[in-house]
């Protein structure tokens, strides 16, 4: 079996994605237990306590869900549709629990001012950072504000000095991988998340360029967001994964005996309510409960792969160098048998 490191990953044939590829734990753990582990890292002036921002979209962001993650060393960017941003502008002091929102790029620079007192972080919400538009609003946000400035998304790394210059602080990186994103089938456009990080993990290390990279899609629970974060992350993006939660913006709706919750894609029917081109699904996620559950879980989990991998810190996992590239059925062969 080849052991890969980033450089071969990167040079790999084919694009590939979390569940191409695996962890390989080489060294003796000097862990005594996952306790021992530490998930803090910085981000954008803020410290968490666990890699983990959630996305701005709909059905998982609004200000309850922000003030809760804040509370639990994670970030919650509250979403550009929600009338939460109403009550941010009316509120203080909810305000003062939130440490990041998300605006379009057609939002005034005058409302823009007035979210951004007191947050750390602004997040112009688009589909494609690839744009002239995008560009623009990221530089005139920089000259105006003392918030930094997160933009998406990017596939790949040709633009990143672009986005740096015109004073992005941070990037998320991932196109048409969300669960309930259909960009790709529409589009063509998108590669699998690892090989898309690596690029840019690349474009950023050759180009010794200073910005934050944020993995966003595809992640389906902790051993993803630890393959992320080794193969050049900062920090992970859910949406899915925190969806359903009690927290989560909508009502809990009994369907068949089950709890369930809504969950769209911020380009849906459901969030437009208009015909224009559709890039997002919709769709429903059981009930789960607090966010805290979830938090707890994913905890656990990067704790225990960091023990494995003999990594104590973040950064430690982060300079990870041993991969394998699975076949297919090496990959079902992880899969829980029932």
């Amino acid at each position: 079996m080849k052991v890969y490191n980033k450089t071969l990953l990167n040079e790999y044939h084919q694009s590939l994605t979390y569940d191409d590829i695996s962890l390989i734990p080489t060294e003796i753990s000097r862990m005594k237990s996952r306790k021992v582990v530490d998930t803090s890292v910085q981000f954008l002036g803020l410290k968490l306590s666990l890699p983990v921002i959630s996305s701005p979209m709909e059905t998982v962001t609004g200000i309850e869900m922000a003030g809760e993650l804040n509370s639990l060393g994670c970030l919650g960017i509250v979403n550009r549709f929600d009338s939460s941003l109403d009550e941010i502008l009316k509120s203080k002091s909810n305000g003062n629990k939130i440490n990041a929102i998300s605006v379009a790029l057609n939002t005034p620079l005058d409302t823009i001012k007035k979210l951004s007192e007191g947050k750390k972080v602004i997040c112009i919400d688009t589909a494609n950072a690839n744009n002239l538009e995008v560009l623009k609003k990221t530089e005139l946000l920089k000259n105006n504000l003392k918030t930094k400035i997160m933009v998406g998304n990017i596939a790949h790394g040709a633009s990143l000095k672009r986005l740096v210059d015109a004073g992005a602080d941070a990037v998320r990186v991932g196109i048409g991988s969300g669960s309930v994103c259909s960009t790709s089938i529409h589009t063509g456009i998108g590669i699998g998340q690892v090989s898309s990080l690596l690029d840019v993990f690349f474009a950023r290390q050759n180009q010794k360029l200073k910005i934050a990279i944020i993995a966003d899609g595809g992640i389906k629970g902790a051993g993803d967001i630890a393959k992320a974060i080794a193969v050049g992350a900062d920090v992970v993006m859910l949406g899915r994964l925190l969806a359903g939660t009690r927290e989560t913006p909508g009502e809990v709706i009994r369907y068949k005996d089950q709890l369930w919750k809504k969950y769209r894609g911020s380009a849906s029917f459901g969030v437009k309510m208009k015909n224009e081109f559709i890039e997002g699904e919709e769709t429903m996620v059981a009930y789960k409960g607090p966010v805290k559950n979830v938090v707890d879980s994913i905890s656990d989990g990067l704790r225990s792969s960091m023990s494995y991998m003999n990594c104590q810190t973040i950064d430690e996992l982060r300079n990870a160098e041993t991969f394998s590239v699975l076949s297919n059925y090496s990959f079902l062969e992880r899969l829980p048998k029932t």
